[in-house]
């Protein structure tokens, strides 16, 4: 099978289209068994789905120590991405944002330490933290970038404005936001940027947080997973939101495809300097994830399911207000 591939921003490698987000590895989603999470690591490489992108708030660390695992004797053949910027506090599940430069150097240590690697690919901001200018912050990453710890400097969750100012700092490979057929915040402005800047869009949850792919027919969830409190999940937003899955559903059988591929080819259709790094806990769903390239759209395929599933029938938001007060919108 063809792998589409495209380069991650201006003068980076070039990597898969489609990647593995490895957050539910640990957990994120209710509970993770570890054998499976590595082995589903090992066939992404077998797969040649070698883009990973991890954190250090995932799992606490556990999701790098993971990941740091399934490197060993493996690390050239991945482009490794993790990230920085919020710290656990002594509150149970609760994290603060740090994006100081004292903040960054001794993150990407202990990052370091955990992955088992020299250098980390691409290294995100995680969050804009609003008492740090971004341009301290890129500062501190561009130093990483100086002495070899880091090779490309990546944001999350940032605006266009933030974007801007940060890459007259230093070169940004990568900015990294939610991005699906039922999340389009980016479109705009963002992508406008992106494309000016030279900067890669690294969409995460394409498939809509696994709703897209028409497998979860109720509202319900096991109490770690982070899913049970997503508005968009819950009560009647839920249930408004099932009737644009059994769209998707439709679109996909005349594709002769599943909901998940439908979901993902329609987010890297939309730009060529588009990513997705679906994530999953099972080697079955990884499949099913890469052979979403497969799939081809036409520009009236496009346009339909544009004309189907308008932005406006989206019910909820994509978090709580207080988590989307720690995505910049400025």
């Amino acid at each position: 099978m063809e792998t589409i591939k495209r380069t991650l921003g201006r003068g980076g490698p070039e990597v898969p289209a489609i990647g593995l987000g490895c957050m539910v590895l640990s957990g994120t989603y209710g509970p993770a068994e570890e054998k499976e999470s590595l082995a589903t690591l090992d066939r992404a490489l077998e797969l040649g789905c070698n883009f990973w992108d991890t954190a250090d708030v995932y799992g606490r660390g556990h999701n790098e120590e993971l990941v740091g695992r399934a490197l060993k004797g493996q690390r050239p053949r991945v482009v490794l991405a993790t990230k920085c910027g919020f710290v656990w506090t002594d509150a149970k599940d609760e994290a603060r944002i740090d994006g100081s430069p004292q903040h960054i150097r001794a993150a990407c240590e202990a990052s370091l330490r955990r992955l088992g690697v020299d250098a980390i690919d691409l290294y995100y901001l995680h969050r804009l933290d609003p008492n740090v200018p971004i341009e301290d912050s890129v500062g501190a990453m561009a130093e990483l970038v100086r002495n070899g710890k880091v090779r490309h400097i990546g944001l999350s969750e940032v605006s266009a404005n933030t974007l801007r100012r940060a890459a007259k700092v230093h070169p940004i490979a990568a900015l990294q936001s939610e991005y699906s057929l039922w999340t389009r915040d980016p479109e705009g402005a963002i992508f406008q940027a992106c494309r000016e800047l030279g900067v890669c869009f690294v969409a995460f949850s394409p498939v809509g947080r696994g709703f897209l792919a028409g497998a979860i027919s109720q509202p319900e969830f096991a109490a770690s997973d982070f899913r049970r409190n997503v508005p968009r999940l819950v009560g009647d937003n839920f249930q408004r939101n099932l009737r644009l899955v059994e769209k998707i559903r439709q679109l996909a059988a005349e594709k002769r495809c599943t909901p998940a591929q439908l979901a993902l080819v329609w987010v890297i259709s939309q730009h060529d300097f588009i990513f997705a790094i679906p994530g999953t806990r099972r080697r079955n769903h990884l499949e099913e994830n890469w052979r979403a390239q497969q799939v081809r759209l036409t520009p009236a395929d496009l346009a339909r399911i544009r004309e189907d599933l308008p932005e406006s029938a989206i019910a909820g938001e994509r978090y709580t207000p207080e988590v989307m007060a720690r995505v910049d919108r400025s």
